[in-house]
């Protein structure tokens, strides 16, 4: 019993750990697609730098909020993680083309695609079961 109790609260505490995570990648992600669905001004200015066409913006911006509502949704998170792991790496790989600063501006999806799936994995106990076996 006081094994059970012992590791119970934290269970609950990286559960909890684990949504803030999520929620606050999970925000800034909600906060980028629309921004591109509505393409203000510094958006198109950005995509005009990485060499897209303004008209890109919003296929992207409605494809990354298909991507942040799988993830936000418990039943489908583990897909949405990995579908955000793809988008964020197209990102990257945009970065790299122009060459983009390193540590502030190429690898920035890098360190969100972490938090995404530390975020996952502290909420969610069959993705730590499995990544443990």
């Amino acid at each position: 019993m006081t094994t059970t109790t012992a590791s119970r609260p934290r269970t609950v505490n990286q559960a909890r750990v684990g949504a803030v995570v999520s929620v606050l990648a999970g925000v800034f992600l909600l906060f980028d697609a629309v921004i591109h669905v509505l393409r203000i001004g510094p958006v198109v200015e950005s995509f005009a730098d990485l060499g897209f066409q303004a008209s890109v913006a919003v296929p992207i911006g409605i494809l990354e909020l298909a991507c942040v509502a799988l993830y936000a949704i418990p039943r489908t998170s583990v897909l949405g993680a990995i579908m955000l792991t793809g988008y964020l790496g197209g990102a990257v790989c945009a970065h790299v083309r122009v060459e983009s600063p390193l540590f502030s501006t190429t690898l920035f999806p890098v360190y969100l695609g972490i938090a995404v799936w530390a975020g996952l994995y502290l909420r969610n106990a069959k993705l730590r079961a499995l990544l443990a076996a």
